[in-house]
């Protein structure tokens, strides 16, 4: 950062006499708190993690130094629900990660499905990843390849699902063009989150049983040793 782009020793005392104030304003809200969920501590907690933000970003730019205390932010939680209390209808919404590790695997287990197809779509369809993606996940409920992603060359990355109430259920085909764009947080019950950050799960060597088994298997098979027969497409 050049000179003239540095704030000034003044703008670093301003903010940090917001973090002061943020903070009495916090203390205040808390001890005049009307429940679990007071929007007034809400907005009184995110108005001292944006104070916070601030004065470390100039402390740092002026100083080249950091506070000793970090504020998560707003988007690391949700706020007080405000939805209805007697929900008539709900929604969940769903967002699972994946990595395509083994692109080999992915793309015979695709195959093996286009196999088994009495129709058949092709053999470009299941020579592509993005085919092998489309076939896998068109004969699949994505609960059970999350159950058997590894048998699909698949790693599992962060996950996340919600629940959200409203008054009335949506019209048909209403929100299909763009499902996740009208999602009001404070219409959400709850949520789930499944992370690597937060939950670092060891495997432990005594599980597997017939997974390990199905994936020896599809191993032999991609190695040529010998022939498996197709998925049972109707699990």
């Amino acid at each position: 950062m050049s000179d003239a782009a540095q704030p000034t020793a003044a703008e670093v005392r301003a903010a940090a006499e917001a973090v002061k104030t943020a903070l009495d304003r916090h203390l205040a809200a808390v001890e005049r708190r009307s429940g679990e969920d007071d929007p007034a501590v809400y907005e009184a907690f995110n108005q001292l993690a944006a104070a916070a933000e601030a004065y470390d970003e100039l402390l740092y730019d002026r100083y080249d130094e950091v506070t000793p205390f970090e504020i998560p932010g707003a988007e690391d939680g949700l706020p007080p629900y405000t939805g209805p209390e007697e929900p008539n209808a709900l929604s969940v919404l769903i967002r699972r990660d994946y990595a395509v590790v083994e692109p080999q695997r992915l793309l015979a287990q695709a195959e093996r499905v286009e196999a088994a197809d009495d129709e058949g779509t092709g053999a470009q369809a299941s020579g592509t990843i993005h085919g092998a993606l489309g076939l896998l996940f068109g004969e699949f409920e994505p609960d059970e390849i999350a159950s058997r992603h590894k048998e699909f060359g698949l790693e599992e990355g962060d996950s996340t699902l919600w629940v959200t109430a409203t008054e009335e259920p949506s019209e048909p085909g209403e929100w299909l063009e763009a499902p996740f764009e009208q999602i009001d947080p404070q219409g959400v019950v709850c949520r789930f989150d499944v992370s690597a950050v937060f939950d670092d799960e060891i495997d432990d060597d005594g599980i597997g049983g017939a997974d390990e088994d199905l994936e020896d298997d599809l191993d032999a098979d991609l190695d040529g040793d010998e022939d498996l027969e197709p998925l049972d497409a109707e699990r």
